[in-house]
């Protein structure tokens, strides 16, 4: 089967439909409301705690700007969060491009919308293997999934969708955004993506790390045998 080769992009893509699921929310309280002020149709999905947190800040707003990634899928999340986003409504919204009229019809058939910012960061894998007395289950369960997944989709898409992976980058998308009637650039969306490829590559190599150092005898400890 053939890829998509990929002709005709927009420089310039307005920020309709947001995706936020992130570990480490600082920075959402100016974010947020920067992005609610220059995008005032703008429709934002969430979930977990973001959601809660997505919530708070936007008070009163938030029923007409915020949406359950539950809601929006029709799939609940599994308990503790396991399952959340990995789902094909999300990724058709993350890997879609604008002019291919098959990928279009796969919307209209589903009712999805296109995404065209990605905002997350990763379960605190290093900073629970740093612990002194961490076990190999608590580490994997610290392994994400849906994350890295949601990462590695918009990134590849950076010719339509901003992949976020650093707080650190909000002032600059905003300013961008400023300038540019809300919308982003396909510089913007490059940059981004090489650093949520660096991202996630980092993320796996600590895995890969931890799990090389692990004795199986620790592992083994971990579990009683049905």
């Amino acid at each position: 089967m053939g890829i998509n080769v990929v002709e005709k992009v927009d420089g310039h893509v307005k920020v309709k439909h947001v995706l936020i699921s992130v570990s480490d929310k600082s920075g959402l309280e100016t974010f947020i409301p920067e992005l609610v002020r220059l995008v005032p149709d703008v429709r934002i999905f969430s979930t977990g705690g973001t959601f809660i947190k997505i919530s708070d800040i936007l008070k009163d707003r938030a029923a007409a700007h915020l949406t359950r990634v539950s809601e929006y899928t029709g799939q609940p999340e599994t308990q503790g969060g396991l399952v959340k986003t990995l789902d094909f409504k999300i990724y058709l919204g993350l890997l879609t491009e604008t002019y291919n009229d098959s990928h279009q019809a796969d919307l209209n058939r589903t009712g999805g919308v296109p995404i065209d910012m990605v905002i997350v960061n990763l379960y605190p894998f290093k900073a629970t293997i740093s612990r002194e007395d961490v076990t190999p289950e608590q580490a994997r369960g610290n392994i994400d999934i849906g994350g890295p997944c949601m990462i590695r989709a918009s990134a590849k898409n950076f010719l339509r969708v901003s992949p976020v992976v650093e707080p650190d980058d909000y002032p600059a998308i905003i300013s961008e955004m400023e300038k540019n009637k809300g919308c982003t650039s396909l510089a913007l969306r490059f940059d981004l993506a090489c650093k949520a490829f660096a991202h996630t590559a980092a993320y796996d190599q600590a895995i890969a790390d931890y799990l090389a150092a692990c004795q199986f005898k620790e592992v083994d400890q971990c579990y009683s045998k049905a």
